[in-house]
C-alpha cells in the first residue's frame, strides 16, 4: 500500500471508532489488541497486519475494503 492509502486507513479507523462511540480502551478490549497498539495505528506509527485489519473491520461493522476508502 502507498503512504496515502495507509494514511486513509489510519484516519478511517479513528473516524469509524469515534463514530461508534468507542474509546481507545473499549476498542482495544473489543479487538483484543492493546490500547497502546490502537493509538500507534491511529497515529500512523504502526501498520496492522491483514489479520488485524480484518478484526478491526469486524468490530467496526464494516467490510475491510471500506477502511481503504
Amino acid at each position: 500500500m502507498t503512504n496515502s492509502t495507509l494514511e486513509k486507513v489510519y484516519k478511517n479507523i479513528k473516524m469509524l471508532r469515534n463514530k461508534k462511540g468507542y474509546s481507545q480502551m473499549r476498542f482495544a478490549e473489543l479487538t483484543g489488541l492493546s490500547e497502546d497498539y490502537i493509538s500507534l495505528i491511529e497515529n500512523g506509527k504502526r501498520t496492522p497486519s491483514l489479520k488485524r485489519l480484518i478484526t478491526i473491520a469486524e468490530v467496526l461493522d464494516v467490510e475491510p475494503y471500506q477502511l481503504l476508502m
